[in-house]
């Protein structure tokens, strides 16, 4: 029998959550991830399975109708522009929440604006 874990899953997804939010999904290393969430490597690969699981968790918990407006944006923005082009799973959960949030192309398009400090002016309709 294994020993009983030691840390809550649901406070980790939230620090690799924030961890992917500022430094992208290629960028962050497991190293990141250990640090971030205070969660041994051995730990982590055991409960999540890979960076990737935890991602995908990430994911999850972003689609939760409680979750953070702008954190689910910018985990949204990481997923679209680094994996759901070539990753089903993570095209197929990020279709789900955008549909589930009605989270629309101007909320993804001024998020994106904001996270490169970029202000456009809207033209007057």
């Amino acid at each position: 029998m294994g020993r009983p874990r030691r840390f809550d899953e649901a406070d980790a997804v939230d620090a690799a959550a924030t961890v992917f939010r500022h430094v992208g999904y290629a960028a962050t290393s497991i190293d990141h991830l250990v640090e971030a969430t205070g969660v041994h490597r051995g730990s982590l690969y055991n409960v999540f399975g890979s960076k990737h699981g935890l991602f995908l968790r990430v994911l999850d918990a972003a689609a939760a109708p409680d979750a953070d407006p702008v954190g689910r944006l910018d985990v949204l923005l990481v997923a679209l522009l680094e994996l759901a082009g070539v990753d089903g799973r993570v095209r197929e959960r990020v279709s789900g929440i955008i549909s589930q949030n009605a989270v629309t192309v101007e909320q993804l398009g001024e998020r994106l604006l904001a996270r490169a400090e970029l202000h456009i002016e809207r033209e007057p309709t």
